[in-house]
């Protein structure tokens, strides 16, 4: 019999599914690429982890008086800029992957614990901090969802590994050379762009 999964059930899942699918694409990589920021802004596979686990930590279990008890020194006063964004040479693959896994375990112990109507607090959110379950669950799947295509593309521009959690999964077999190819010239016949200059006659 093929039960209809509850709406928490189906927040479960599909952060469970976001964050694994983060978590796969630090797969086979050593820490200096996993670190090298391969974007103007310094986009980083282990940093976007980080940061996206860390606001996990915080909007699940902190704004739900839930702290998970890990501690965040990168959001601590007078901490460097953007600290939750990259990692010291002391902050490890391991440590990453487990602060992921911490985020998961609060996430699913508050949404198991407290109903989805449950009010929390976001402090710094001026204005509107009274919120329910439901909204920051919603929010923190999108922002978990908005960093794994983050991480797909920087995981593209290592090494041209793609899927949503292993090679190709969910990738049609095509000739990609030649379909990108394409793409390029259909780019190059775009309306508005400017012809071939005339040399006259």
């Amino acid at each position: 019999m093929n039960l209809i999964p509850t709406p928490a059930e189906t927040l479960r899942k599909y952060l469970d599914e976001a964050r694994d699918g983060m978590l796969s694409k630090l797969d086979g990589l050593d820490e200096h690429a996993l670190r090298w920021p391969h974007t103007a802004t310094g986009a980083n596979l282990l940093g976007i982890l980080k940061h996206a686990a860390s606001i996990e930590l915080g909007y699940l279990g902190d704004c739900f008086d839930r702290p998970s008890g890990v501690p965040l020194p990168w959001f601590d006063e007078g901490a460097e800029l953007n600290a939750d964004f990259w990692c010291t040479p002391d902050e490890t693959v391991d440590d990453i992957r487990a602060l992921a896994r911490a985020a998961q375990q609060t996430t699913r112990a508050t949404l198991e614990a407290l109903p989805l109507d449950a009010v929390g607090r976001v402090p710094w959110w001026t204005g509107r901090e009274r919120v329910t379950l439901h909204q920051v669950a919603v929010h923190t799947l999108t922002d978990l969802a908005r960093h794994a295509g983050h991480m797909d593309i920087v995981r593209e521009l290592i090494d041209g590994r793609v899927g949503l959690r292993k090679e190709g999964d969910n990738m049609p077999e095509i000739d990609w050379q030649a379909y990108r190819t394409k793409l390029e010239r259909l780019a190059d016949q775009a309306p508005g762009r400017p012809g071939p200059t005339s040399t006259g006659s």
